[in-house]
């Protein structure tokens, strides 16, 4: 019995070693791409930062782009227009992008929120210059540049992306708080409205910050929309206003040293920005999976 027993403890033993072998090899792969995948990021914020510094002072926040001629200057318009098209921009998709993934999560039909769904999708991946002429032949032929166009087309680009991460946040949401509200006599509308969507506002808060860090960093839409601006700080969006991605497109082909600098700093405040509303919206995303894990 042990004899027999002896050729295949060693077989056993002979696959398990190289299983194992094979899993370090994978492991050691992985661990490697992953470190990759860091340091590239690294690299590329570093190179950023380095060549951001020589322009990140005071003047840069507190001082409007220079005319051609003029030395100096800053960014202050473009921060104060980015600000506005986006602020703008997501007032226009987060209740709409809400509606639909209400209606698809909650009232539309098996077959209509399957369409629903794909034509979010497909408009996700529709690229961002696409977006722009649509816009552009849309609006802008019509009733010329301004920065509400502008957040419009912005706009476009944050609701898929939003209503699809509230549809998957609503779906999360126990039936069981639903029942018990309907067992009580409430409608279905008064369930959804004081039932089901204050316990994912952590979710909905979570892709609405990541919209507005998508469309932030966008540049094709701006060109077709808003670039006719003068070098004011401007706050009424009837107006085109200047904005840091077209501010860093266009001074990247400025043969004037002084404003690449500019145009590196514009893209170290970008990256910032990316930063804090991806870690915010990574807070809110696991706040708000707490509180439906505690429900």
């Amino acid at each position: 019995m042990s004899a027999n027993a002896q050729p295949g403890q060693l077989l056993a033993t002979g696959r398990v070693r190289r299983r194992k072998r094979v899993n370090r090899g994978v492991e050691f792969v992985a661990t490697l791409v992953s470190f990759g995948a860091v340091a590239l990021l690294a690299l590329m914020v570093g190179s950023v930062v380095v060549k951001a510094l020589p322009a990140l002072d005071w003047n840069l926040f507190t001082r409007n782009q220079a005319t051609f001629g003029e030395a100096g200057g800053g960014i202050q318009n473009a921060l104060v227009g980015s600000a506005i098209l986006v602020a703008v921009a997501a007032a226009m998709a987060l209740p709409v992008g809400v509606l639909i993934a209400i209606y698809v999560t909650e009232f539309a039909s098996p077959r209509i929120a399957v369409v629903v769904r794909t034509a979010l999708d497909i408009l996700n991946g529709v690229p961002s210059i696409v977006i722009g002429i649509f816009v552009y032949g849309l609006l802008v032929l019509r009733f010329k540049q301004s920065a509400l166009i502008g957040s419009f087309a912005l706009a476009i680009i944050m609701l898929p992306l939003i209503s699809r991460s509230a549809q998957e946040v609503l779906k999360l949401v126990p039936n069981s708080l639903r029942e018990a509200s309907h067992a009580l006599g409430v409608s279905k509308w008064r369930t959804v409205l004081q039932v089901v969507l204050p316990t994912t506002l952590g979710g909905i808060a979570t892709g609405a910050t990541l919209g507005i860090a998508r469309a932030a960093g966008e540049t094709a839409p701006i060109i077709f929309t808003t670039t006719l601006f003068t070098n004011t700080t401007t706050v009424d969006p009837r107006h085109p206003m200047n904005s840091i991605p077209f501010m860093i497109f266009f001074n990247s082909e400025s043969p004037d040293p002084h404003l690449h600098q500019q145009a590196w700093a514009g893209a170290f405040l970008l990256i910032v920005f990316v930063l804090t509303t991806s870690l915010t919206a990574r807070y809110l995303l696991h706040r708000g999976a707490r509180k439906l894990q505690q429900r």
